[in-house]
């Protein structure tokens, strides 16, 4: 008999776990599959479950929203100074920067198994739960399992390409899969989700049009990075389009007036009195955000892992631990390249939202710790410090989790990851040809203080780079315009602060060509496969 783990997570549910390694089960407690998933309650327990397991994805291993900005050509690896080198292992894509580093991404790869055998154990379940005839919710909750699930497996594919593919829960030693079979489950599985999915828009859900959404992201990666004209034949771009156009023309959807108020850190400033900032943040769940990894700030060390883990990578890395309010401390990860500040064009507002500028906004700034200082540094995700008022009634300045009850910095961090936004259906609508797709490219232009331009292949494609940047998605628009074309524009050969000494820093095309943009296998998952698993090319 099978048993599985169970934790007391967010949203005060019973939640589903298993996996102490990627197929391995744990018996823990006496709840069993077979006297589980008997009720319509057990049902939302397990969805609920799900969700928990995809917000725990990025909590262990290296994230994948950071991972993206690492490979990109928006940021170098950074992070301390006297740091491994897993972080430059993955940026020039060269196992010989750090011959040891061969499982960075082994609690990766296990993370993204431990929420699949969620998903997929739900699934199997479907027939056995008594949905007293409601099958409008039986049709809801597999939407949102499926979606889930393509929304893994589509990170997998995109960093591996030739991962296991597992569409029930099952254990043994199972060989990788060619890449089209796991898009053909991801398409499939969206598909479900853009036909039968909810059309209600509810907090931290899952609904039909972030089926569409995603929808279009993968299209437009597996078309354009396999150089095809569907997807694995389960959706031509006409049914895509279809699917983004309902989005903008029957959902409530829309984009935020102001760019900066998407970004807690861009839209705070510390008030006048000195002891607390002011903000003008939309919030998380504003109408521009179809779908997002939720977070909360009860994260500890006893297996709660609801906060976002990965946030304090982020951070500036100040030697002397100062606090910049409203900028937090952190690891000091992904430095921004200074051509990305230079290159915005005048005006454009989502520069100044988007990058903390050391020097520019006047930071006494000790990077004595910092590799790969550039003097830039991202604002859209990065750790939060704030001044209070103490006890005593003096003002102190502290990590904002931690002033408002969090275990502490590293761990506590609240703000959610914005997966999809409604600019970025804005902008795949126009790329795949829409009738208004100038108007459509022409808003994202507007709210940035641009005038109108032309929905040009390139246009359209430098206005991502600039709407999305550090936010996990430039990497994989890179690599879908071709490995070639990626590695051109990632490749350099320029200089940088190693604890304050200047030091060379060289990507070289070549790597990125050799690996076909993909990331390395762990190799501790070859090793206990005996083989079955082979690692990509170039690693």
């Amino acid at each position: 008999m099978k048993r599985f783990s169970i934790y007391i997570m967010a949203l005060s549910a019973l939640l589903f776990s298993s996996c102490s390694d990627f197929l391995d089960s744990e018996p823990i407690t006496e709840i069993t599959e077979e006297n589980f998933y008997r009720t319509k309650a057990d049902a939302e327990q397990a969805i609920v479950g799900c969700y928990d397991g995809v917000q725990a994805l990025y909590a262990y291993g290296i994230a994948f929203p950071v991972l993206s900005e690492v490979v990109s050509d928006n940021c170098f690896g950074g992070v301390g100074n006297t740091d491994g080198y897993n972080y430059q292992v993955l940026d020039e894509f060269d196992i010989n920067t750090s011959a040891g580093e061969v499982d960075i991404l082994n609690d990766t790869w296990i993370g993204y198994y431990k929420a699949i055998y969620r998903m997929n154990m739900l699934l199997s379940k479907m027939e056995q739960i008594d949905w007293e005839g409601d099958e409008e919710y039986k049709t809801n909750i597999e939407a949102q399992a499926r979606f889930l699930r393509a929304y893994c497996y589509f990170d997998m594919v995109r960093l591996w390409e030739r991962v296991p593919l597992l569409t029930e829960p099952m254990s043994g030693n199972i060989p990788q899969s060619p890449a089209d079979s796991t898009y053909k489950v991801i398409a499939e599985d969206l598909k479900y989700v853009a036909e039968y999915g909810s059309d209600i828009v509810e907090a931290g859900r899952v609904n039909q049009y972030a089926g569409k959404a995603l929808l279009g992201r993968v299209f437009l990666f597996y078309t354009g990075y396999y150089e095809k004209d569907n997807l694995v034949g389960v959706v031509d771009k006409d049914y895509v389009l279809a699917g983004l156009e309902d989005v903008v023309g029957n959902s409530s959807y829309g984009l935020v007036d102001e760019y900066k108020n998407l970004w807690p850190a861009a839209s705070s400033e510390v008030n006048e009195a000195g002891d607390g900032l002011e903000t003008t943040y939309a919030g998380k769940d504003n109408m521009e955000t179809i779908f997002a990894i939720k977070y909360n700030i009860t994260s500890d060390y006893n297996g709660n892992t609801d906060g976002n883990h990965w946030l304090v990578m982020l951070g500036l890395r100040d030697a002397s631990s100062t606090l910049y309010p409203p900028y937090g401390q952190g690891w000091g990860a992904c430095t921004v390249l200074p051509e990305l500040f230079t290159s915005y064009a005048e005006g454009d507002l989502r520069r100044d939202a988007s990058i903390i500028s050391i020097n520019g906004e006047g930071l006494e700034f000790d990077n004595g710790g910092q590799r790969e200082f550039t003097g830039y540094t991202n604002k859209k995700y990065t750790p939060m410090a704030s001044p209070y008022v103490d006890d005593d009634g003096s003002i102190q300045v502290g990590q904002l989790p931690v002033i408002h009850g969090g275990t502490n910095f590293m761990i506590g961090q609240f703000q959610d990851y914005v997966v999809m936004r409604y600019a970025d259906v804005l902008l795949m609508a126009a790329e795949l040809g829409s009738a208004n797709a100038d108007n459509y490219l022409n808003q994202v232009r507007s709210r940035a203080g641009l005038t109108a331009v032309s929905a040009t292949q390139s246009n359209i494609m430098r206005e991502r780079r600039y709407e999305f940047a550090f936010e996990g998605i430039r990497y994989w628009d890179l690599l879908r315009q071709g490995v070639n074309t990626a590695a051109d524009v990632i490749s350099i050969d320029t200089k940088v602060q190693n604890g304050g000494v200047e030091t060379s820093k060289v990507i070289l095309e070549s790597k990125i060509v050799e690996c076909k943009g993909l990331q390395q296998i762990p190799q501790y998952q070859i090793t206990r496969s005996s083989g079955v698993l082979t690692q990509n090319a170039g690693w």
